[in-house]
């Protein structure tokens, strides 16, 4: 789920509680649950006394057999026998005992005189409930591998569970696995969860929902916290965050990404699911309970990121801080399914907090990050027009953004681009026919990278330079759209067309501001040209051409096709003019004495020189496999 449409859809209306969390009252559970109390009777019909004595009295004296034999303190055997292990059908008779004392109870406290019954009923009641509350932690305590969060959370996704009856402690017959064969494994947790829930049931019935609860939440605590250490979730300060160095940062991050995925899915679910069960009979106790024992563990693991974002060394770094918003996008159903209740609200709003925190930092980040563009006011002269470091880090990042559209689109849905940034940008248009936010956002911060470059270009004073310096970084910045294939998607063909159409303007100015002198040093086909002219125009024209060679042997095109481009262009443009005037002349200095220094280049002699250009090293005419050439190129990987 994305932040913006959780925050769109009305949801969020909660505020954050104030004080302590209002928990089940137990002294309420016991006053209301209690059905021998006279308030719970003021509207059924009263029963028969004589009928309903006797039948009372029979049924205390059956309870009175069962509770009796298993009472804790009567003999070291009931200390240390589980009646749940050892006879599942005296378990069984003991919970329907409970169930008729309480129905004993519920008549006896009609009779006008007290009786001796009612007070064996009561501490009878008592003795059983003793009985049940070992039961109860036992079964947690013994079966706490086979009911650890994770495996309930991943048995009962995969599972459908059925418990065949409504009486409590049902037999193993009772328990069956839909459509599938059931494992030992999942047998003896089934079996616990059945027991716990009887159990449950039974305590919360008589009134003793405290008891019950006060185990359940120490032990289940327990294990949850477990969990989360083994995940190698802590509790960190603020000043312990601060004194990591990167590399500790980033580890504990990546740590904490995975983690959370497990907790929420494996841990916190399954633990959800255990406690709605056993304490199915009771909707508030089941959610103030699962409260207790998720709080401090949830709250740890949710607050993380807060603390990330408030940390420098982590501000600077918008891809850990994206990969934690992700991971929050992405557990978010869970997170709201699993902390759905009034109790659990505190946890899901600390999640929020962060998740918040997280989305701004982000928003802060990339406003940084396009301020740091435009103040760039470094003078570094990027030699023989290469493609400018600037460029370089600029385009990684951008290409990196584009990898993370997803949660930038949810992220920038609240921060609207400027109405400048979108005139100046057209591209593939949204559902709505609106241009999205963040394709809006990534293409402004290659335009203003784009203007950055045309100031550094004015640094060179060779105008052709610059234009080749434009050439060579606007090429690198259209590659890299092309072989990003996201950021491609989200700029669209029409703006990869309009760049490289732009890259080519680049080329061709460098063309006519480089090449220029070397063209005009020869005379106009129309024009008649003595012999003497045309020893000048030679002569010019091997000046001019050894200037710009010298010059532009030291140049650089690092795009093999640009480069290509360009050499052939030129080529095109000056070895026809050169040939035909060549052919026509050089016959007429035929009886020029030192004619090879007049003459200096055949025709083909141009195309092998031009070839020698823009691989970045500066050599002579007369030399085009310098020392200086062959360093260049092992550099340059070529």
């Amino acid at each position: 789920m994305m932040l913006s449409e959780y925050l769109k859809s009305g949801n969020p209306t909660f505020t954050p509680r104030k004080g302590k969390s209002c928990l089940f009252s137990f002294s309420h559970v016991k006053n209301h649950s209690s059905s021998y109390t006279p308030s719970s009777t003021s509207t059924s019909p009263k029963p028969s006394p004589t009928l309903s004595l006797s039948m009372m009295e029979e049924n205390i004296e059956t309870a009175e057999s069962i509770i009796t034999k298993w009472d804790p303190n009567s003999s070291s055997y009931t200390k240390l026998t589980s009646i749940f292990q050892s006879s599942r059908k005296e378990a069984k008779q003991l919970l329907k005992s409970v169930k008729d004392l309480r129905s004993a109870m519920h008549v006896l406290v009609h009779e006008s005189t007290p009786s001796s019954k009612l007070v064996l009923a009561q501490n009878l009641m008592q003795t059983a409930m003793k009985r049940l509350e070992r039961e109860f932690y036992e079964i947690l305590s013994a079966n706490r591998r086979h009911l650890d969060p994770e495996s309930v959370s991943s048995r009962t996704s995969s599972r459908s569970w059925t418990f065949n009856g409504e009486d409590e402690g049902g037999s193993e017959e009772e328990l069956e696995i839909v459509g599938e064969s059931i494992t030992e494994v999942e047998r003896v947790s089934a079996l616990a969860m059945v027991d716990l829930k009887s159990i449950a049931d039974c305590m919360i019935s008589s009134g003793y929902g405290h008891e019950c609860v006060k185990i359940y939440k120490v032990i289940r605590k327990s294990m949850v916290d477990e969990g989360l250490y083994r995940l190698g979730i802590q509790q960190f300060k603020s000043s312990q965050i601060h004194k990591m160095d990167s590399e500790g940062l980033e580890n504990i991050i990546m740590n904490w990404m995975d983690a959370a995925k497990i907790a929420v899915k494996a841990l916190f679910h399954g633990e959800k699911v255990l406690c709605d069960h056993v304490f199915s009979a009771s909707e508030t106790i089941a959610d103030s309970c699962f409260y207790e024992i998720t709080k401090e563990g949830a709250t740890t693991l949710f607050r993380f990121p807060e603390l990330i974002v408030k940390n420098k060394k982590c501000r600077e770094r918008i891809f850990w801080q994206l990969e934690l918003y992700e991971v929050f996008s992405d557990l978010w159903p869970e997170i709201e399914s699993i902390f759905t209740s009034a109790s659990t609200q505190a946890i899901k709003l600390q999640a929020l907090a962060s998740w918040l925190k997280l989305s701004d930092s982000v928003q802060s980040s990339l406003s940084v990050f396009e301020s740091t563009i435009q103040k760039d006011s470094s003078k570094f002269l990027a030699s023989g027009g290469r493609i400018h470091p600037l460029t370089q880090s600029v385009m990684n990042l951008v290409s990196s953004l584009a990898d993370h559209h997803g949660a930038l689109s949810d992220i920038l849905a609240d921060y609207p681009p400027p109405k400048n940034q979108v005139s100046h940008f057209k591209s593939p248009m949204a559902d709505d026919g609106s241009t999205p936010a963040v394709t809006v956002h990534l293409a402004w911060l290659i335009l203003v990278l784009m203007c950055k470059l045309d100031m550094k270009a004015e640094i060179y004073k060779d105008a052709s330079l610059s234009y080749l310096f434009l050439a060579n970084n606007l090429q690198f910045i259209v590659e890299k759209v092309q072989q990003t294939p996201n950021l491609k998607l989200l700029l669209g063909e029409d703006w990869v067309a309009e760049h490289m159409k732009k890259v080519k303007l680049y080329a061709s100015n460098y063309e006519s501001t480089a090449w220029t002198k070397v063209l005009s040093s020869l005379p106009e086909k129309s024009s008649e040209t003595s012999p003497e002219m045309a020893k000048e125009c030679f002569k010019r024209f091997n000046a001019a051409f050894e200037e710009a060679y010298r010059k532009q042997t030291s140049w650089i095109v690092e795009d093999r096709k640009l480069r290509d481009d360009v050499k052939v262009s030129i080529e095109q443009k000056l070895v026809p003019i050169y040939q035909e005037f060549y052919d026509t002349y050089l016959v007429m200095q035929s009886g020029e004495r030192n004619l090879e220094l007049l003459v200096r280049y055949s025709p083909d002699d141009l195309g092998n020189y031009l070839s020698d250009l823009f691989n970045g090293a500066s050599t002579s005419v007369s030399s085009t496999t310098s020392s200086s050439l062959l360093a260049s190129q092992r550099c340059l990987g070529i």
